[in-house]
């Protein structure tokens, strides 16, 4: 090589190692309610994805199943939040999605006024119960427990869909005799307002699985042609959000602070969203959480909610084990 073609390459080597690096592009939706919310909020008003060296383009949706139908025709490219049964369920339908990361929690409790004459689960039987509406995990996490450990098929109550907001609303008016609504929904109530707990989904759950693990209310979902393209972006956005998941726990008050602007709570709701974080949220992808989904479709299946499982591809791990090799 000439001394001149030498100087050359040697002056492109530097421009490009001092060229900065293009951020990778994602569009990415999430559920504007329960508790996709306060996990977008952060994440969002953080920067976290952004300073994984993603360029985010955050999407919103009003109602749960948004998400998880705007990723068929790549109106987005990845959802987190999305409900983990109706991920399952197009997967198995053959919609080209992968299933790449556990992130909430299915925690909620089966509650009643004090002073109803209802006393336990039993007497639940020919009552309306307020609960997540179809397609929603917690709706299909429920009325399995509510047949599997319980022995209420579907025709023994009325469900009376709605948002947590709506769902206490309705119990305190006496328009439901009982709901399923979280802890936060719970601690968010005026202090006036009490309630007579008839079960836990979280511990209903173990009885019915037999099995020590909480079942997993929502899980993040990419689109195959994405992720077959931009491997390294989603394991960056895994990353982003065991990020967001550790800052959360460790920052409570900040988070309140957030959700008070971003979700325009009042301070007492926002601190009692942000005490919940730690019951609320995960970020993992392990053995045990792909075999935690795969038992959840099984009694889900039984209980006629769904027809067939997911292929063994759905469940992509590679971007997690990646994500966790980067700091």
């Amino acid at each position: 090589m000439k001394p001149t073609q030498l100087f050359k390459a040697f002056a492109l080597a530097l421009l490009l190692a001092a060229a900065p690096v293009q951020a990778q592009k994602i569009k990415v939706g999430y559920w504007t309610s329960g508790f996709s919310l306060g996990f977008g909020a952060v994440m969002e008003q953080m920067k976290i994805a952004e300073k994984e060296g993603l360029e985010v383009e955050w999407v919103k949706f009003a109602e749960v199943n948004g998400p998880t139908r705007a990723i068929v025709p790549q109106t987005i490219d990845l959802a987190f939040g999305a409900p983990s049964t109706a991920s399952m369920t197009i997967a198995a339908d053959g919609v080209p999605i992968k299933i790449v990361l556990a992130s909430q929690i299915a925690e909620a409790q089966i509650v009643v006024p004090a002073g109803s004459p209802i006393k336990s689960i039993a007497d639940l039987k020919g009552k309306k119960i307020g609960m997540s509406p179809p397609g929603s995990a917690t709706h299909a996490i429920a009325t399995s427990i509510l047949q599997g450990v319980y022995d209420m098929k579907p025709t023994d109550y009325s469900v009376v869909p709605g948002n947590e907001g709506r769902l206490a609303q309705f119990l305190l008016q006496k328009e439901i005799d009982a709901a399923v609504i979280r802890s936060v929904t719970i601690a968010q109530m005026s202090d006036d307002i009490k309630l007579t707990y008839l079960g836990s989904v979280v511990d209903d759950w173990k009885k019915l699985t037999k099995v020590n693990a909480a079942p997993i209310l929502a899980v993040t979902i990419v689109h195959s042609d994405y992720v077959a393209k931009n491997a390294e972006a989603v394991a960056k956005f895994i990353v982003a959000m065991r990020k967001t998941l550790e800052y959360g726990s460790k920052n409570k008050d900040r988070v309140a602070e957030i959700l008070q602007k971003a979700a325009n709570m009042n301070a007492i709701d926002a601190k009692a969203y942000a005490a919940q974080w730690d019951g609320a949220y995960m970020a993992s992808f392990e053995a045990s959480d792909v075999a935690s989904l795969k038992r959840m479709q099984e009694i889900v299946k039984a209980a006629g909610a769904a027809k067939n499982d997911p292929p063994e591809a759905a469940f992509l791990t590679a971007p997690y084990q990646r994500a966790k090799q980067i700091k």
